[in-house]
């Protein structure tokens, strides 16, 4: 018995040790994750002392100024900072992740998947089996949870569409964040110069925010990783600054400024101020500005790192910082309008001066890459044109570079730091845009709380008014300045949400028209294996936006050219609601026609955070990912597409394995010329080496598919459509694209024909072609040119 007690006790005690190395794995992973995410999320939430107090005690309230008010403003400032970051982020919204990512598109792509709220015209059964789409409650516990109020919104499209519409509007909120943040961070840091240059004039001070600012989105296209080792260190010496300044000020000014940490100074401060107060709130706003970041940079980072960053350093050291001003400007409240710089000591003026304009920078930083992001994921819902998108890191992912986003920001960045010229206007304009996004995460948050987390109605509507009624009365007082500056992100939320809804409605009309003239498996069976035509050798990538169905192209190209490739592949590049979506779940593919037809469907799936990166090797994974589905098709019988009854085959999940059943060697394509086309033509033999030597990037390794040299018991129909299949790509690949031009119906109404033959018409002609967002060679491409009457 002693033994066994022995080896039982030895067993508890190396279990306990294995416990306890892993949780200190984890520990240490999330400090020095916390440590990371002060360079990308707390720069803007960080740098708001600069103008908090200076933008609260603009206007009338400075008729007011006195300890009690300077005493209520700071209670106001503690309180918001304490209910609505660290109370609603922190302990609540950090948790309503998708995947790990965090954001408004984040909440509505949860939505889009625990009720039918997506209005994204080709979603299939098939991306419900998606890992990432099942993150959440189980399928089951969503039936049992089925409301009456979902039924309701599911029943009713308009609805759906409203949801939409107010995501949208976020995010155009959110783009004009990326527009105002750099104009008042970099405008208020050096603003600092005024008080001791007191020479300086305003001109001489915007002619310096201008030239940093243009230096800031000039470098945007080295990426943020190249720089990403500084940011932390200058957020985290920047806020031990602050938090240094604050304790200081607060022991050699007024020690009495503690007792207003309780709200009894915030009555007190409504009935001093009244009306004025309520105005001034616009202000104290202010100090939660940067705080949606912490939930939208998510997807970098952990929910516990955030925490913890926030919890134990960011808060107190704000905290400290805004006591330490209010001690400040209550023996000197004739220093109010650059009271953050007014209230450094001498000695260490500069060194802060210094660190604060670094802040700002970085600060500004975070939030333009944000901007590029959202916009990103707006494309994914086929609500913005195509842009380019460079990925500037190979080690962190999600960080991107949009060109043209950059240079349209910079423009208005310049424009309203130009026009403007004051930081008290530019604030009113960057509260409104904030308290907006921070009242649609709330609306958001409680619909998460019914749906996902399947909660009673009384929790969410307790968790939507309770922060509704505090975000309604900053967002009322925010409203109230909109002659004063709070019109920019109105102006800018309807610029851009004109063209995503110009968008968003031609692309949702071009593929109704893909949709309601598809072509008809009858007709397509009517014309036999050789479609009546000759078949040349090669495979033909036809790509379309349809999920399902022949479009409409194939018929045209059919009935105006004579011969089409043994091997027909119709692609179809979509996004599904969620993140990312996983290397081994993209490629799903099927079958169209029956065996000797030899005609395809591959759908490639991305996420809304996913790249979509030329990796050169696209055609390769096609092959293989074929190749795979021809022989899983003969071991299970069910994927087989000869029922001719629906219009295609049933269609499965291929990872290009290592494993692969055909044999892969790879060689370098040094000259440009295919050494194992079976290409008889010199002329294009030299096209290609004139192509290849104009673009030497785009050389790649070549792939060579091979039968393997024993293949017993292999099906000899299988073993011929593989061989066919490899001839094909031995013999070359063409992309069969549509040169689409959309037109309004002559009986159609005015604002449609704006809408479309002006609007639509303009951005698709103006954005990037889709031949160039799929990374397709220009060498191999063909255009089929198509009027869409919509």
């Amino acid at each position: 018995m002693e033994p066994e007690s022995g080896i039982s006790i030895s067993q508890r005690s190396t279990s306990t040790t294995i416990t306890q190395q892993l949780s200190w794995t984890r520990m240490s992973r999330n400090l020095i994750l916390a440590y990371q995410s002060f360079g990308v999320v707390y720069g803007d939430l960080g740098t708001s002392p600069l103008y908090v107090y200076s933008s609260t005690f603009s206007g009338k309230l400075q008729k007011h100024i006195s300890q009690d008010a300077i005493f209520g403003a700071f209670s106001l400032i503690f309180w918001t900072l304490t209910l609505i970051p660290l109370l609603k982020y922190v302990f609540v919204l950090l948790s309503a992740d998708d995947n790990g990512e965090g954001g408004t598109f984040a909440l509505y792509s949860l939505l889009c998947r625990h009720a039918k709220f997506s209005l994204l015209p080709n979603q299939q059964a098939a991306d419900e089996e998606l890992t990432a789409y099942k993150y959440g409650p189980s399928s089951s516990s969503q039936h049992s949870g089925s409301s009456p109020l979902k039924r309701f919104l599911e029943k009713h499209k308009r609805l759906r569409t409203a949801l939409l519409v107010v995501v949208l509007f976020g995010a155009c909120m959110v783009i004009g964040d990326g527009v105002l943040t750099p104009a008042i961070s970099v405008l208020s840091s050096v603003s600092g110069l005024k008080v001791t240059e007191e020479k300086l004039t305003n001109g001489e001070l915007l002619l310096i925010a201008c030239c940093i600012l243009v230096g800031l989105f000039a470098l945007q296209h080295c990426g943020t990783h190249k720089v990403a080792f500084l940011f932390a260190p200058i957020v985290i010496i920047w806020l031990l600054s602050i938090f240094s300044v604050g304790l200081y000020n607060t022991i050699h000014w007024n020690p009495k400024v503690v007792y207003a940490l309780s709200p009894h100074y915030i009555v007190k401060f409504f009935n001093e101020t009244g009306t004025d107060g309520w105005i001034s709130l616009g202000g104290v706003l202010l100090a939660t500005t940067g705080t949606e970041a912490m939930f939208a940079d998510l997807g970098h980072f952990t929910a516990l790192s955030i925490r913890l960053a926030f919890a134990f350093v960011v808060y107190p050291c704000l905290v400290v910082q805004y006591m330490g001003q209010a001690a400040y400007l209550s023996k000197n409240p004739d220093k109010i309008h650059y009271s953050f710089y007014n209230s450094i000591p001498e000695s260490v003026y500069w060194p802060v001066f210094i660190v604060a304009t670094l802040a700002a920078i970085v600060g500004s930083q975070a939030v333009i890459t944000a901007t590029f992001s959202i916009i990103k994921q707006c494309h994914a819902l086929g609500c913005f044109p195509r842009v380019k998108v460079v990925h500037t890191s190979k080690h962190i992912y999600g960080q991107i570079y949009i060109p043209e986003i950059n240079w349209i920001l910079m423009i208005l960045t310049l424009a309203i730091t130009i026009g403007f010229q004051d930081t008290n206007l530019i604030g009113n304009a960057y509260g409104l845009a904030c308290m907006t996004v921070m009242f649609i995460t709330t609306f958001l948050m409680s619909l998460v709380i019914i749906f996902v987390w399947q909660k009673t109605m009384w929790l969410a509507a307790a968790f939507l008014l309770f922060f509704w009624l505090i975000e309604g009365v900053y967002l009322s007082a925010a409203f109230i300045k909109v002659p004063q500056g709070g019109w920019v992100p109105i102006a800018l939320s309807l610029f851009f949400m004109a063209i995503m809804y110009v968008w968003h409605y031609g692309t949702r009309r071009k593929y109704n028209f893909d949709l309601h003239n598809k072509v008809s498996l009858k007709w397509l069976l009517g014309l036999g294996p050789s479609l009546g035509i000759v078949r040349v050798p090669g495979i033909g990538l036809i790509y379309s936006e349809l999920a399902t169905g022949v479009p409409a192209i194939f018929s045209h190209f059919v009935t105006n050219l004579p011969a089409f490739h043994n091997v027909l592949v119709f692609v179809c590049v979509k996004s599904v609601p969620v993140p990312y979506v996983s290397p081994e779940e993209r490629f799903l593919i099927g079958r169209v026609c029956p065996r000797p037809y030899r005609m395809y469907r591959c759908i490639v799936r991305y996420g809304y955070k996913d790249i979509q990166r030329d990796d050169g090797d696209f055609e390769n994974q096609l092959i293989q990912s074929i190749a795979e589905f021809i022989q899983m098709e003969a071991v299970e019988p069910q994927l087989s597409g000869s029922e001719t009854s629906s219009l295609d085959g049933r269609m499965a999940v291929i990872s290009t394995r290592t494993n692969s059943s055909l044999v892969v060697s790879q060689y370098e394509d040094i000259d440009g010329i295919d050494s194992i086309q079976s290409s008889k033509s010199l002329t294009l033999q030299s096209l290609r080496s004139v192509y290849d030597d104009d673009n030497p990037q785009l050389r790649r390794r070549q792939v060579r598919f091979q039968l393997p040299p024993s293949t017993p018991g292999m099906d000899p129909a299988v073993k011929d459509e593989l061989y066919d299949l490899i001839q094909a790509k031995d013999a070359g690949v063409a992309y069969i694209m549509g040169h689409s031009y959309v037109k309004a119906r002559r009986t159609s109404s005015f604002v449609k024909k704006l809408v479309i033959d002006i609007g639509y018409s303009f951005l698709r002609k103006n954005c990037r072609g889709p031949a160039v967002a799929l990374n397709i060679p220009h060498i191999s491409l063909i255009e089929v040119g198509m009027i869409y009457y919509v």
